[in-house]
């Protein structure tokens, strides 16, 4: 092992840092560094469950699904795959805000924080701007440009990287990210004329819409931002939880109590069918039914209720992380540890293996190539794992033999 390289006091063995002295805020404290594999695992596991969500949005587009979905025409092995989709953007979102603190703790602070933040969000804007919305369309000018996740997170980056300078950062952003997630859904109701630069913001902000651009093409604001800054708000805020003198029991039990209490909030919300989610839960004809309804949440902009029953379902993943076996471990790690690199290669992966099938075979759905059934969407994401797995773990080595600042971005 390299001299000063060592598992920290507190730490596990799966976390995978190192420490350095003389690196936090205080003279001489140590503090984790280094990358720490269940939170890789965690972002390695729902990226998988992304390429399941995007598989279908390129092999089975003849059965889209509405936002909150139709409970009436929406099967059940559909609503359930699109639901375990749903844990993608609040883990991704609150991931990045608590990898922002443990950026804060490797690279001396907020100022040199706050400026990583700044140019990351940047280049993330750009990304889904250009070589984002390319992998969809396939199209150098396409008629509408979406603005999702990708855009979602690099704007909240932005917006942390401002929020970083308030006095106490770690608890204002916690105060913060609360009065968002739980207070958000009270501007529901408020509105602007199409047209007016009102519209266009709160199209940003709040409000799902399109934006008029001048050279004649529209923007679909997939993700409205204001939810996910309190999602980035909140991932900021619990960094701490993840110091490396932080007993890792301590925080296994920090991260169920408040996984449990988000899923138990979520509930009571839900079962009093009123503020939380603009769209009721109804009794359905069947217990399935009924189910179905009740986990039948917004997601653009997501509802409290929505971020209630990801974000604690992603806090309990995070946990339980800590008692799956080491290989496992390192091989969701593997996705995880590449994000960027990852989301950029599965979309163009899918969406040329669906060009070829649709020139090969024909269209089999009006003019769609599709397969046939949800089990379908599931074992063609696990074939498509396989050579991103090998992409991700040559890009990785990559980085690490070559030390480039341009690779990091990726």
């Amino acid at each position: 092992m390299p001299k000063g390289r060592g598992v920290p006091t507190g730490a596990t063995a799966k976390q995978q840092v190192e420490t350095v002295p003389g690196s936090g805020e205080l003279p001489g404290m140590r503090v984790a560094v280094g990358r720490i594999a269940t939170i890789d695992a965690l972002r390695g596991f729902v990226m998988l469950l992304m390429l399941v969500d995007h598989a279908r949005e390129f092999f089975y587009m003849h059965a889209q699904v509405s936002d909150p979905v139709d409970v009436a025409t929406t099967p059940p092995g559909l609503f359930f795959t699109r639901l375990l989709a749903h844990l993608c953007a609040p883990v991704f979102v609150a991931l990045t805000g608590l990898s922002a603190w443990l950026h804060g703790q490797r690279r001396g602070g907020r100022r040199a924080t706050a400026a990583f933040l700044l140019k990351r969000g940047l280049f993330l804007v750009l990304l889904e701007l250009t070589l984002v919305n390319f992998a969809w369309t396939f199209a150098l000018v396409p008629p509408t440009y979406f603005l999702q996740v990708i855009w979602a997170i690099g704007l909240s980056m932005i917006a942390l990287a401002g929020l970083l300078w308030l006095p106490t950062p770690t608890p204002a952003l916690v105060v913060l990210g609360l009065a968002i997630v739980f207070g958000h859904n009270l501007l529901d109701s408020v509105s602007f004329e199409p047209g007016t630069p009102g519209a266009t913001l709160w199209a940003i902000l709040h409000k799902r819409g399109f934006i008029a651009l001048p050279w004649g093409a529209r923007a679909r604001t997939s993700y409205p931002l204001l939810p996910w800054i309190g999602v980035i708000a909140l991932g900021y805020g619990i960094g701490p939880w993840f110091a490396g003198q932080v007993n890792p029991t301590v925080r296994r039990l920090r991260l169920y109590a408040l996984g449990l209490a988000a899923l138990a909030l979520f509930i009571l919300l839900r079962l009093a069918n009123g503020y939380g989610e603009p769209v009721p839960w109804t009794s359905g004809a069947t217990p399935l039914l009924s189910l179905i309804s009740f986990l039948n949440l917004t997601k653009y902009p997501p509802s409290l209720d929505f971020l209630l029953l990801t974000m604690g379902g992603g806090a309990l993943l995070l946990a339980a992380l800590d008692h799956v076996p080491s290989r496992l471990l390192a091989l969701l790690s593997t996705f995880g540890a590449a994000p960027l690199f990852f989301y950029l290669l599965h979309l163009y992966l899918l969406h040329g293996l669906n060009s070829v099938a649709l020139a090969l075979f024909g269209p089999n759905q009006g003019a769609l190539f599709s397969v046939p059934s949800v089990p379908w969407l599931w074992a063609l994401a696990a074939l498509v794992s396989l050579p991103l797995w090998f992409a991700c773990r040559w890009f990785m080595r990559l980085k690490a033999r070559t030390r480039s600042p341009w690779l990091s971005y990726l």
